[in-house]
């Protein structure tokens, strides 16, 4: 099962008596930052006065704010409660992850980071159009965006009210679709009333609070095992019931042929569809400089990397303290191994400092959804409100004020679709979701972006062929592929209709997106003034020149 299936399989209870003997806290803690980051968000709303402060926040953060705020808006739950259960369940296999979440920074850093800060205004669209035909490549540019947000937005919606509905004790239909729309209202407000300034402020506390409550978490677990990393691990490897194979490759992904191409399909994935993500390239522009761009991508993976690392001690020690039986039969797929292991760390489930521990995790894990729910959705809605209202729609006449308008209802739609989504989902494996969101990512805008910025011969066509390529080819790869239908684990497990082997496109998508941007390219004349318009992008790009 991939990581991205662990994160969306069905929840179960936590053992006896976990949630409802800390309820309470549990709901206090919620409150709390719910409360705190609203008025954090109205406070920014105020000054919120035009377009710039709208989707780039006034452009006046900083680059360790930035990065912080980027930290902020990556580490989602994948990154913290996926993870921590793959290790906690695969090993060596499952911490394969946190080395290519982070690996996929440097993708965004060398290639991506400065040149979009210097090239684009507001959007990935701002990019492509600067040297192409304005409408189209904009339509197509603002259809990918919506596209990833929504699977991606949908896909930590049902992991919000799978995460609210476990830690609280509701098992009933009505209670999780009522976490789902709780979710998306404040959602909303982040986006509709703060803009990129609350929902910056919004992900920068959610950042603190993450790596604060991991670093308790390590310290604790390193305290127990004498801060030695080898009995950490010996231990783990011990209780795992498989040995020395804990510690080794091939646990997970050395069954099959298939099952390691698989691997290798998702890791090209990730890697690649991190510098593609919309929520990602939006955060470049909120700094003033292009060198301010480039140290806050520095800080963004200095932050990831330790968090990534401490992933070791939340893996690890879930699985050292932990058998594997108790993870299972709280969550199948291991997602709960974080709270678990707070709450055994804490001194376990009668104990109040276990309480304490499950409360302020589990708090934790709702500020990571909230937080990158709030960037997915803006990503989204300035998409939809710069590139297609104000430059397809109305031809580049509306006013700055229209514009943002405009944003704000979107955002208010795209809630309402999410929310809807979101209910209707609730019971379904959302794998695909978070897997096509990244798939999409590499097959569409990163082929579309790095031929923009770096090869001259590039066309629009080229441009229509690559994102509409890389978007359609992922999404029916991944309709016949064993995460929607197939298997136990699949959307639609009673149905059959897989011939595609692979869990996810990439390996097949990827490289087609950029094939097709390359002969769409060729077989299209020199549409244009295209050659003396890359040149002035590539000095911008490269040295900030005429940048917003």
């Amino acid at each position: 099962m991939s990581l991205t299936q662990q994160l969306a399989a069905p929840a179960t209870q936590l053992a006896a008596g976990d949630a409802s003997d800390h309820r309470p806290l549990i709901i206090t803690l919620f409150s709390v930052f719910v409360v705190i980051t609203l008025g954090v968000t109205v406070w920014a709303g105020r000054r919120t006065k035009d377009a710039t402060d709208f989707y780039a926040g006034g452009r006046q953060f900083s680059g360790f704010q930035n990065g912080l705020a980027i930290s902020g808006d990556y580490m989602s739950a994948a990154s913290f409660l996926g993870i921590a259960g793959a290790i906690a369940l695969a090993g060596y296999d499952g911490f394969l992850y946190s080395i290519g979440f982070l690996v996929a920074w440097l993708v965004a850093l060398l290639l991506v980071a400065e040149p979009l800060r210097n090239s684009g205004r507001y959007t990935m669209g701002d990019v492509l159009a600067y040297r192409m035909r304005q409408r189209p490549v904009r339509t197509a540019a603002g259809v990918s965006t919506i596209v990833v947000s929504i699977f991606y937005l949908l896909a930590q919606m049902v992991g919000a009210g799978a995460l609210v509905a476990l830690l609280l004790g509701i098992t009933g239909d009505t209670g999780k679709n009522l976490i789902v729309v709780f979710v998306g209202i404040v959602m909303i407000l982040y986006v509709t009333i703060g803009g990129m300034k609350g929902t910056t402020w919004v992900q920068m506390i959610k950042a603190c609070l993450l790596i604060g409550g991991t670093v308790i978490i390590t310290v604790l677990v390193f305290h127990k095992f004498n801060y030695n990393l080898s009995s950490l691990l010996g231990a783990a490897a011990e209780n795992s019931g498989k040995g020395a194979a804990f510690l080794e490759p091939g646990l997970k992904y050395g069954a099959t042929t298939t099952s390691k191409i698989d691997f290798i399909s998702l890791g090209i994935a990730l890697v690649l569809g991190t510098a593609g993500l919309p929520h990602i390239l939006i955060r470049f522009y909120t700094v003033p400089t292009a060198k301010a761009a480039r140290k806050s991508v520095n800080w963004a993976i200095g932050i990831i990397g330790v968090f990534y690392l401490m992933t070791i001690a939340l893996g690890f020690g879930a699985a050292a303290l932990l058998s594997p039986k108790t993870i299972t039969d709280s969550n199948a797929a291991g997602n709960t191994a974080a709270p678990l292991l707070a709450q055994e760390i804490g001194g376990g489930a009668d104990s109040t400092g276990g309480a304490v521990l499950l409360a302020m995790i589990s708090a934790v894990a709702f500020a990571t959804i909230l937080a990158v729910v709030a960037g997915l959705t803006l990503a989204s809605s300035s998409s939809f409100a710069h590139d297609l209202y104000a430059n397809v729609i109305r031809r580049g006449k509306a006013t700055e004020k229209e514009e943002v308008k405009a944003a704000r209802v979107s955002a208010v739609i795209i809630g309402g679709v999410a929310i809807g989504l979101g209910i209707f989902a609730g019971k379904l494996n959302v794998a695909g979701l978070v897997a096509l969101a990244f798939a999409v990512a590499a097959s569409a805008n990163l082929p579309t972006l790095l031929y923009s910025l770096f090869w001259k011969r590039f066309t629009t066509t080229g441009a229509l062929w690559s994102i509409y390529g890389g978007l359609i080819s992922s999404v029916f790869l991944v309709f016949f592929s064993p995460v929607v239908t197939g298997k136990e684990t699949s959307m639609f497990p009673d149905a059959d209709f897989a011939w595609f082997p692979l869990e996810n496109p990439g390996l097949i998508s990827i490289p087609l997106g950029f094939l097709l941007g390359w002969i769409g390219s060729l077989l299209s004349k020199d549409e244009g003034a295209q050659g003396a318009k890359y040149a002035e992008l590539e000095v911008r790009s490269m040295t900030g020149v005429g940048a917003h």
